[in-house]
């Protein structure tokens, strides 16, 4: 029998643990899921005053050099070039049958490009981004910086800034320097923070002082993000599911399409010049039962698709859902039936975000 593997830790643990979180894996770290408040409030009050997530998980790096940008390029369809600096951008590492790698942001910081990618995929990413760099371009991991995200509507009252959704600034946030992006992973307006692991404790101290600031877990993380339309690696993206199935092709650069210069270009294109045969979808339950990951779709007995998040929307006091269906399946109103403990359960395929954006435009 093999020992298992002991869990990481973030900057943040101790802290954690001091404010009662109640402490899951997850990608390899020890990770808060809730805090006393419990999932419910958290999510709640994250959309109406402001929540602080512990991400530190997450993967930091920089590109250095000349020529990073159009290294970069070879693996995404996102514009990296074209990013003005103090910009941030989604972007898609694709593999050479067009799979999504992974989903990442980058951000041109005027002198380097600052990446961050998915805890549970950084140690695929950055070898992948090394792989095809130049002579003269590094690509520096930062394991020594720690992320705290801040999201909900009183973030722009407690920390003004100048910056528009997806800008991105160095800084000082209560005397410590910060890399912050007005960016994040809720629907909610907010702030995305990088800061050096031995600051991150006091920095998060400070925050959570401020008025109307509660910690918030990654189950309210994932409620969040599942209300504002948002994929989860590894539900809803994986290295089977290219850009145009998962309804991310507004992630790819104009330029990028009239070029089809990155890996996995042959098959996208396909996908787009004539059509897939799966959609990615929101899905709107009837009643209040919640349909998880993997619960199978059904159409008139047939199966047509899985789910692949799925769980109760606080906001909307409802349960909501995305997943994949067959293409003649995919359309607003489709009436569907989940399988939930083997009985099937109505539901129709619904726009998103099922909880409308606020970011700061």
């Amino acid at each position: 029998m093999t020992e298992p593997e002991a869990l990481l830790e973030t900057p943040l643990a101790a802290l954690n643990r001091e404010l009662g979180g109640r402490m899951v894996p997850f990608a390899g770290y020890a990770m808060p899921v809730q805090y006393p408040a419990g999932i419910m409030a958290e999510h709640l009050h994250c959309r109406a005053q402001a929540g602080l997530f512990d991400v530190s998980h997450m993967g930091q790096a920089e590109l250095i050099g000349e020529g990073a940008a159009a290294a970069l390029e070879q693996l995404t369809p996102a514009d990296v070039q074209g990013l003005k600096p103090g910009r941030q951008r989604y972007g898609l590492l694709l593999n050479e049958a067009g799979g999504i790698v992974d989903d990442f942001m980058f951000a041109n910081m005027g002198d380097r490009l600052f990446l961050v990618v998915n805890a549970s995929r950084k140690q695929i990413d950055l070898p992948l981004i090394e792989s095809v760099l130049p002579r003269g371009v590094t690509l520096r991991p930062l394991p020594d910086r720690a992320l705290i995200a801040l999201q909900g509507p009183a973030v722009a009252t407690l920390i003004p800034t100048t910056m528009s959704f997806m800008g991105i600034m160095e800084m000082e946030i209560a005397g410590i320097p910060v890399i912050a992006s007005r960016s994040g992973y809720t629907g909610e307006d907010g702030l995305e923070i990088s800061v050096a692991a031995e600051q991150a404790e006091a920095l998060a101290r400070a925050l959570l002082a401020m008025p109307g600031v509660m910690p918030v877990g990654l189950g309210a993380r994932d409620s969040l993000r599942l209300e504002a339309g948002l994929c989860l690696y590894g539900n809803d993206l994986d290295e089977t599911t290219s850009p145009v199935e998962a309804n991310l092709t507004w992630s790819m650069g104009k330029r990028r399409r009239m070029a089809w210069d990155f890996r996995g270009a042959d098959v996208v294109r396909d996908h787009l010049d004539h059509g897939v045969k799966r959609l990615r979808v929101g899905l709107r339950p009837e009643g209040r039962q919640p349909a998880r990951g993997h619960t199978p779709i059904q159409q008139g007995g047939a199966v047509v698709g899985e789910v692949t998040s799925g769980g109760f929307g606080p906001s909307i006091g409802a349960p909501v859902a995305m997943g994949y269906v067959a293409r003649d399946a995919a359309a607003d109103g489709t009436a569907l039936d989940l399988i939930v403990r083997d009985k099937p359960l109505p539901a129709r395929v619904a726009p998103m975000p099922f909880h409308p954006h606020r970011y700061a435009r």
